[in-house]
This record gives structure tokens, sequence and C-alpha cells, in this order.
């Protein structure tokens, strides 16, 4: 794809310990992250502040954002 997304419709350069993290929570896409708060991802194994940036900036693109600490 051209848009910088991979196929699992994540962006790449999320790392594979992160999108398996986010599969295993039950998100398949970016728009879900959508006003997920940012401490329950962050809970997650293998979601490090790289991807929390990655995520927040690809969701920022497209007018959308990760929610505030839960």
């Amino acid at each position: 794809m051209t848009d910088g997304t991979a196929p699992t419709g994540f962006p790449r350069g999320i790392g594979a310990p992160a999108t398996r993290a986010l599969n295993a929570a039950g998100y398949t896409h970016l728009a879900q992250l959508s006003g997920v708060p940012v401490d329950e991802l962050k809970a997650l194994h293998g979601m490090g502040p790289k991807a929390l940036r990655v995520l927040g900036e690809a969701l920022a693109e497209r007018g959308l954002a990760l929610g505030g600490p839960s």
C-alpha cells in the first residue's frame, strides 16, 4: 500500500510485538483505536512509546486521536 499502512491495517513502523498486542486485544484496524485511552494501550505487552507515537501520528493524519488517560 502506498499510504504507509501495512496490510494489518496499522501503520508501518509500530513493530511486530505491538501489532500482535493490538490484535490480541481485538484491534485489527487503526480507526478502532480512536478514543481508546493511552493507558489502556500502554498496558498491552509489546506496546512501547514508539508504537504509541506512530499510532497517534497516523490517527492525527486522519483527524482522529487516542483517548486521554483512563
